[in-house]
């Protein structure tokens, strides 16, 4: 159970099931009832004790991974994704003035970290990325008439895909799922 809403959730549809039975409660009876369920005396402790649940963060919580993809040419990287891609440039590092470059590009909450460091990542790496509306942006993306990629849309097993290679050999997969 999520919040307290599941336990209003809960006693309706325990409402309905005994009503169906010629069973009749009030909606505050079948709270009580759900909250018993729970090990409570009331439901009034239950919602408490959700309450407290929600306010205390899980001891682990994974996140999405953000891919590191070796970039060899700042200006090339830059005109693939952000100028063909669409992403953004979130952030820039360096260490110092002639110093390899570590960023971060984003679009749709997509998360991608280009390095030029040696030891982050090898070249040629791939990234599996659900979206929906590939052939929209297989699209806009055409429509840009970028000189070095002209990706289409592939049917596999799993789903519409269409990829695309950076200039340093690294793939990015985009597949629309059925």
């Amino acid at each position: 159970m999520r919040d307290f809403r599941d336990a209003k959730l809960m006693a309706k549809t325990l409402r309905q099931a005994l009503a169906s039975r010629d069973v009749a409660l009030t909606h505050s009876e079948a709270l009580e009832l759900v909250a018993r369920q729970f090990g409570f005396d009331q439901r009034n402790i239950l919602s408490a004790r959700l309450e407290e649940a929600e306010a205390v963060p899980p001891a682990i919580a994974i996140q999405p991974p953000i891919p590191i993809f070796r970039i060899f040419d700042v200006d090339k990287a830059k005109e693939f994704y952000c100028g063909f891609l669409g992403f953004s440039l979130d952030w820039e590092h360096r260490f110092g003035d002639h110093f390899p470059l570590y960023c971060q590009v984003s679009r749709s909450g997509m998360l991608l970290h280009l390095s030029e460091h040696s030891g982050d990542a090898s070249p040629g790496a791939r990234a599996f990325v659900p979206v929906t509306g590939v052939r929209a942006f297989q699209a806009e993306l055409a429509a840009k008439q970028y000189r070095y990629m002209k990706p289409g849309v592939s049917e596999a097993p799993w789903g519409l895909e269409m990829e695309v290679i950076d200039p340093f050999n690294n793939r990015v997969t985009f597949c629309e799922r059925p």
